[in-house]
């Protein structure tokens, strides 16, 4: 398989996993910085030009709140999971704690 193709098998595999990873961190407020430095100390690699528009797109369909507070001496815009955002998070981890195990179990399965 070419490098090109896996990039791309990979990039579509990670495009739904971002919104889950997107909303759980968000349980605290956190600004666009604060939220990358989560997600990739989490092992999650998320650039700029991907992550604030998700925050964006989240927070207008809103299963985010926003607001701006000053911080260091600057105006940030925090984000955190609204009301709907965390009964969705519920919803969606159920969904994915279901999608992972019936994987798990085809490829265990693949590979005896």
């Amino acid at each position: 398989m070419s490098d090109e193709r896996l990039e791309k098998l990979r990039l579509e595999l990670r495009r739904g996993v971002l919104v889950l990873a997107v909303l759980a961190s968000l349980k605290q407020p956190h600004y666009g910085y604060s939220l990358r430095k989560q997600l990739l100390d989490a092992g999650i690699d998320i650039d700029e030009g991907t992550l604030y528009p998700l925050v964006r797109r989240l927070a207008d369909q809103g299963l985010l709140d926003s607001e701006w507070q000053q911080a260091e001496g600057r105006d940030r815009r925090y984000y955190q999971l609204s009301a709907v955002g965390s009964q969705l998070l519920g919803q969606l981890t159920q969904e994915w704690q279901q999608l992972n195990g019936s994987l798990a179990a085809l490829i265990a399965q693949a590979s005896v």
